[in-house]
């Protein structure tokens, strides 16, 4: 209760704050980055989907104008003009104007610009790490669940 009092005391950013903030922390071009990205996720979840079914010539085109169309969909609706009046609102209710233009200072800083180009090579090193330690605790579960199926079929 306090902390929404004093949040609601602090002046709010202007959208000029937000704005600037929002360039200097390359918020754009974290969104158009992470777009293929998307879409690769949701080509191979489609392809998860169908990879057990036979379609005839016919249904494969169908299914691949849907897919085509799902692509299309998700590249608009997460596109930075549908997306950045989003960002503007929830920057707003989440920080006081002395907050943004505080991050915004650090992101124009060279520590800040430092931080942002090496973050993609951050992410994904910790993703292949991540991965590198999920693969041994995978395979003991894949262990275990044969052994399960193994006991119930005795």
């Amino acid at each position: 209760m306090l902390g929404s009092v004093a949040l609601a005391a602090a002046s709010p950013p202007s959208d000029s704050d937000i704005n600037r903030l929002l360039a200097a922390s390359r918020a754009q071009n974290m969104l158009d980055a992470m777009l293929p990205q998307m879409e690769a996720m949701q080509t191979q979840q489609f392809s998860q989907l169908t990879r057990e079914q036979s379609f005839t010539p016919e249904q494969k085109q169908h299914l691949q104008r849907i897919q085509q169309r799902t692509s299309q969909t998700l590249r608009e609706a997460l596109s930075w003009s549908q997306l950045r009046p989003m960002y503007v609102d929830l920057y707003k209710q989440s920080f006081t104007k002395e907050d943004v233009l505080a991050m915004a200072e650090f992101y124009e800083s060279p520590a800040g610009q430092s931080l942002l180009d090496k973050t993609p090579a951050l992410m994904q090193n910790l993703m292949v790490a991540i991965q590198q330690k999920m693969n041994p605790l995978l395979a003991d579960l894949q262990k275990d669940l044969e052994q399960i199926v193994n006991e119930k079929q005795e």
